[in-house]
C-alpha cells in the first residue's frame, strides 16, 4: 500500500521513526512518501547542506522525501517554538492537500500536536484514514515541562487534541498507561494500540562493536554509571548530582557520567562544580556512530526523569537503546517503564527525584559481580530482541495500517 508519512522530524535530524522505519515499511512491501521539515533539531539551526526554501525533493534509500518550509527553532522560547510547530503545521497542510499523491493511508508521528491536526486536515480532503502516533501526551507533558502554564491555553491544547483523536482512525500508543489515559479522556478502546518503540538497532550495535581504543571518555579505573541525552528540566538531575555527593564517600569508585546536549547542561556542570563533585563528568553530544561505543563502555546505563504523574506512563526512549546495546538499566522513573525493566530483569529501580534511592540502587550495582552484571544486560537484550525490536514492532504498524485501509474501502 501506499503510505504517507507527517513528520515534523526526520533524518538527519535524531528521531525514533524516522528513515529507519520508513525504510522497514519499504522492505515490507510498501511505497512510502514523507512530508518534514527542514532538519533543524535540536540546536534550532538548519543543518549544513541544507536551506530553508519553498520545497526540496529527496530520496533516501528508497523513501520518498519533500521538505516543506518551517521557521526553524528549538530553545526555550514559548513564542518561537510555537512558530516552529505552526509553520511546519501549514506547510505540511498544505502541502499534502495540493501536493502530495494518493497514499492508501496516513500516519502522523506526535508530537507536536500540530502534526497530528495537519495530518487529519489532509486525510479530511484527501479522505484518506490517518494513524496517530502518540508519543507525548499533551497537554500533560506542556504542563509538566513548565512550557506552557495557562490553565486557559492548556484547555485549548486539550480540545484540539480531542478532536485529532476523534478524526484519527487508529491511534497508536508507546504504553499501557497512555492507552488507559487516552479511555479515561473518552477515545474508544477498540480505537487504540498498544506499539512499543524501537531504537536505532544497526547505528547502536555496530558502533558498540567497535571497542574505544584508550580511555577516551575518562571511564578506566572507575565503576561508571551513563545517563545518554537530552538533559532538560524533564530530566530533573539536580536529583542525580545530589545521588552522586551521597554516593563519593561509602563508593568512590563509582563515577556518574552524563552525556549529551540540552538547556539544563551549563546549569548542571556549574552545579557539579560548586559543590566539588569529582565523581561526576559531562561529555558533550555525540553522533549516534559514537554513541553506542561509549554506552558499551559504561557499566551501567541511567534513566531518570522528573517525579511527575505523565512520566509514571511513558517509556522514555533512551530504555529501548539502553535494552539493545545489552547493559544493566537504573530505573529512575515510576510506572511502566519500570515495570518494563522488572520484568525483563534488566536492572535495579528507583524511586525518582529522591537521591538515596538513587544512590542506594548505584551502590547495589556496584556491589555485584562482573558475571552478575553481564547476566543482567544480556536479559535486558533478549527481551529488546523479543518484544521491542524494530522487526517486531513495524510488523505491527503494517497490520495497523491493513486494518484501517480495509476498513475504510468497506464503509
Amino acid at each position: 500500500m501506499k503510505v504517507l508519512i507527517v513528520s515534523q522530524w526526520f533524518d538527519p535530524e535524531p528521531t525514533f521513526k524516522g528513515l529507519m522505519f520508513a525504510k522497514a515499511l519499504v522492505a515490507a512491501g510498501h511505497e512510502v512518501d514523507v512530508i518534514t521539515g527542514f532538519p533543524n533539531y535540536p540546536g534550532g539551526k538548519v543543518y549544513d547542506g541544507y536551506k530553508v526554501r519553498l520545497l526540496q525533493r529527496e530520496v533516501m534509500d528508497g523513501v520518498r522525501i519533500t521538505r516543506v518550509p518551517l521557521y526553524p527553532s528549538h530553545d526555550g522560547s514559548a513564542m518561537r517554538r510555537v512558530a516552529n510547530y505552526a509553520s511546519y503545521a501549514a506547510s505540511a497542510t498544505l502541502y499534502g492537500i495540493f501536493g502530495a499523491g494518493r497514499a492508501d493511508v496516513i500516519y502522523a508521528y506526535h508530537p507536536p500536536l500540530t502534526v497530528g491536526m495537519a495530518a487529519s486536515l489532509i486525510g479530511m480532503f484527501r479522505r484518506t484514514p490517518v494513524v496517530c502516533d502518540i508519543q507525548d501526551m499533551w497537554p500533560d507533558t506542556l504542563r509538566a515541562t513548565g512550557m506552557l502554564n495557562s490553565e486557559r491555553a492548556l484547555n485549548v491544547v486539550s480540545k484540539f487534541c480531542d478532536w485529532v483523536y476523534r478524526r484519527a482512525a487508529r491511534v497508536v500508543v508507546l504504553s499501557p498507561g497512555f492507552q488507559r489515559l487516552l479511555q479515561e479522556r473518552g477515545v474508544p478502546a477498540g480505537k487504540l494500540d498498544v506499539i512499543y518503540n524501537w531504537c536505532d538497532e544497526t547505528g547502536l550495535t555496530q558502533a558498540a562493536a567497535r571497542p574505544a581504543e584508550g580511555d577516551p571518555y575518562g571511564f578506566a579505573g572507575k565503576f561508571n554509571i551513563v545517563f545518554a541525552g537530552t538533559m532538560g528540566k524533564a530530566q530533573a538531575l539536580d536529583a542525580v548530582l545530589d545521588a552522586a555527593k551521597l554516593v563519593a564517600p561509602k563508593r568512590p569508585e563509582i563515577q556518574f557520567v552524563f552525556v549529551g546536549g540540552g538547556i539544563e547542561v551549563e546549569r548542571l556542570k556549574a552545579s557539579a562544580a560548586s559543590q566539588q563533585l569529582e565523581n561526576v563528568r559531562f561529555i558533550p553530544r555525540m553522533p549516534m556512530s559514537e554513541v553506542g561505543a561509549l554506552l558499551n563502555a559504561a557499566d551501567v546505563l541511567l534513566v531518570h526523569l522528573k517525579d511527575d504523574p505523565l512520566f509514571a506512563i511513558t517509556i522514555p526512549s533512551k530504555t529501548q537503546a539502553y535494552m539493545a546495546v545489552g547493559k544493566p538499566i537504573l530505573m529512575a522513573v515510576r510506572g511502566d517503564a519500570a515495570a518494563l525493566v522488572e520484568q525483563a530483569g534488566a536492572g535495579f529501580v528507583a524511586t525518582p527525584q529522591d537521591p538515596v534511592a538513587i544512590a542506594e540502587a548505584a551502590c547495589r550495582f556496584a556491589a555485584l559481580s562482573r558475571e552478575e552484571l553481564v547476566a543482567m544486560g544480556s536479559r535486558g537484550a533478549a527481551f529488546y530482541r523479543d518484544h521491542l525490536s524494530v522487526a517486531v514492532n513495524v510488523s505491527k504498524f503494517g497490520e495497523v495500517f491493513e486494518r484501517v485501509v480495509a476498513e475504510r474501502r468497506q464503509a
